[in-house]
């Protein structure tokens, strides 16, 4: 019997209390899904969902009487959320599935363990850890953590009509914690129902997506995503662009020490045209910073590694420090990827890297002049104001920022007369 009772995150004092509520008078909590995942895969823990027999009513009315804070976070799907030292615990009622529809699901409260292992995703999510540390594993998850197998609980194409977003889950789990080729009858499966992937909302869509560009290395998983279609169905941008980009930029990152970056991975595999990417992210529903991200990438000209010192400042100024950074690191990443076998490419590795380091330490200056300047020289309200500062600024920008308030003022002046 495999036990984790020794595991630092087992041994909290507020993880025990938890114990004690649910396991008296004929309840039982067990630990599920991601804390004994990594636990057996020797990687952090960091938040602890339980399962339980009992209701949530239960739950709570327990959780008042030993004057723990509970918060009702879905208790129409059977979730309490209890907090204790400022640590929460969610606590689900085991659940069996009344109808599903692909996008979500009416579900029944259960007190059968085997039920609720069975309506789970993948075998590797779907063990539990009791009160006394031992795994309980009811579907096969041991055996396939073991072996970094990502295989989803019984029937493939089943546990995927139940929820279309397991397509996505399939691979994530397959970026984070899987090993060789992906399980074949998953495969199989999310290739058959990949058209359904049309029918989730944009938001899951892509959060899932988010989470899987920011693996340690999305590659292997993006790789069969393209294979059986999945990839091209959320992301059609990617049909003739491809994701060769990916390995040499991952590798960029683990040599320079970048922290992974889901949109700099994103950019990577998609072109950069402002209105595909807008269609893109209004598609997908992005943040505003999102969205932003890309139009400054797509909109940022293009770096020649060669540019100098001074010519780059300008085109800092001119453009915005933000999409310059990501043009360059993409192109930085391809050079890095055939410098081993290739001088130049190791030569321009060098000069992007170089402009790389300055883009991210440049201060924009700021322009001495304003409006009020404009007018007080006596140019009127009006457009005639923007366009001589215009002027002015662009003629400050071309000598390399150099020119002070004073000397501003008096070519102002002379504009005026």
């Amino acid at each position: 019997m495999t036990n984790l009772a020794h595991e630092a995150w087992f041994q909290d004092p507020a993880l025990k209390r938890v114990f004690s509520l649910l396991n008296a008078d004929g309840g039982e909590g067990r630990v599920v899904g991601g804390a004994v995942r990594n636990s057996l895969m020797g990687l952090a823990v960091s938040d602890i969902d339980v399962a339980t027999t009992l209701t949530p009513d239960v739950v709570i009315e327990r959780a008042k009487a030993a004057g723990i804070k509970a918060v009702p976070t879905g208790v129409e799907h059977g979730t309490v959320t209890l907090v204790i030292d400022r640590k929460p615990f969610e606590v689900t009622t085991l659940r069996a599935d009344v109808e599903t529809d692909g996008r979500r699901a009416k579900v029944a409260f259960s007190t059968d363990w085997q039920t609720d292992a069975e309506r789970r995703d993948l075998t590797i999510n779907a063990l539990y850890v009791d009160a006394a540390g031992d795994v309980v594993d009811l579907v096969g998850g041991l055996a396939d953590i073991e072996k970094r197998n990502i295989r989803f609980i019984g029937d493939a194409a089943t546990r995927i009509s139940e929820d279309y977003l397991r397509i996505l889950r399939f691979f994530r789990f397959f970026a984070y914690y899987g090993s060789g080729r992906p399980d074949a009858d998953g495969l199989r499966a999310c290739a058959a129902a990949r058209s359904k992937l049309q029918t989730l909302s944009a938001e899951r869509v892509w959060s899932e997506v988010r989470k899987l560009l920011s693996a340690e290395d999305p590659g292997r998983a993006l790789l069969w995503m393209r294979t059986v279609g999945s990839l091209t169905e959320i992301l059609p941008e990617t049909e003739k662009w491809g994701i060769d980009a990916i390995p040499a930029l991952v590798g960029t990152e683990q040599a320079l020490g970048w922290t992974p970056d889901p949109l700099l991975r994103l950019a990577s595999i998609v072109p950069p045209d402002a209105k595909r990417l807008a269609a893109m992210a209004a598609r997908l529903k992005f943040a505003n910073a999102e969205a932003a991200f890309f139009q400054a990438w797509a909109n940022a000209a293009p770096v020649n590694d060669e540019i100098s010192s001074a010519a780059f400042d300008r085109l800092l100024y001119r453009n915005g420090v933000e999409g310059l950074v990501v043009r360059i690191k993409l192109a930085l990443a391809v050079a890095r990827g055939k410098a081993e076998d290739d001088m130049k490419e190791m030569a321009r590795s060098a000069r992007l890297g170089a402009l790389l380091d300055r883009a991210q330490r440049w201060l924009k200056p700021a322009f001495p002049l304003n409006g009020g300047d404009v007018m007080a020289a006596g140019i009127p309200s009006g457009r005639q104001i923007g366009e001589t500062l215009a002027t002015l600024e662009n003629q400050w920008i071309d000598e390399n920022f150099v020119s002070d308030r004073a000397a501003l003022l008096a070519r102002l002046s002379a504009l005026v007369k």
